[in-house]
């Protein structure tokens, strides 16, 4: 009788010991499919550090040959005038030149008074950015000496993005860390380790009023286990 109690307790004890290590087990299942999903935000205004400006002009005539010289000096006469407002004549370069044929694409009864026009184009690139907001409407000067030349889009960009990186992503994670904190705390449980983590995409953009502005925006996803 007393074997059969002894035999009796310890298949008990097994029974609550294994109900435990059930019950354990199935808490951390349970503790596994309870997280949270939080995004952390960091932004930062720089100025840009390097800048492309294209210019662009043409010129009309009936003399190919000659018109191909006047494309030439015409890229000189800016180059020059860019020159004296400070800029680099190594920071300077001609583009390809586009030829059209104005009298083979006219539809009216008027044929257009020039046979020939040569499109080309200048492109400044270059770290001053401080020299070309100074001089972004430089370009009307021209006109008072019979030149048209349009500014075609000014690409202010942020090339220092690499260095500023680490530092904007290390931001993201601790503002999304600070996020699912306040939901553990609202939720009264306690906050675990990270489940999973997204960096998310950088973006770049130009103020509207002073494009040389950017704003640098990262917007990172995280999920926390929650116990």
């Amino acid at each position: 009788m007393k074997k059969e109690i002894i035999v009796a307790l310890i298949v008990a004890i097994g029974l609550v010991g294994a109900g435990c290590l059930v019950q354990l087990g199935l808490k951390r299942i349970a503790d596994k499919d309870r997280f949270v999903t939080v995004k952390g935000l960091s932004e930062r205004e720089v100025k840009a550090d390097h800048v492309t400006w294209p210019m662009h002009f043409s010129v009309s005539g009936n003399d190919l040959r000659q018109l191909t010289a006047d494309c030439a000096a015409y890229t000189e006469r800016v180059k020059e005038f860019m020159q004296s407002k400070g800029f680099k004549a190594e920071d300077m370069q001609a583009g390809s030149v586009s030829f059209n044929n104005n009298w083979s694409q006219y539809y009216s009864t008027q044929r257009p008074e020039y046979h020939y026009t040569l499109s080309s184009s200048l492109v400044l690139t270059t770290t001053d950015v401080d020299k070309v907001v100074a001089n972004q409407n430089c370009l009307n000067e021209l006109l008072e000496k019979g030149m048209v030349v349009e500014s075609g889009w000014i690409n202010y960009q942020y090339k220092a993005f690499t260095d500023l990186k680490p530092e904007m992503i290390a931001e993201a994670t601790k503002n999304a860390r600070a996020v699912a904190q306040k939901f553990a705390d609202d939720a009264a449980c306690r906050l675990g380790s990270i489940r999973q983590a997204n960096q998310g995409q950088f973006s770049m953009d130009n103020d509207s009023d002073q494009p040389w502005i950017i704003k640098v925006r990262v917007v990172s996803t995280f999920q926390y286990y929650l116990k």
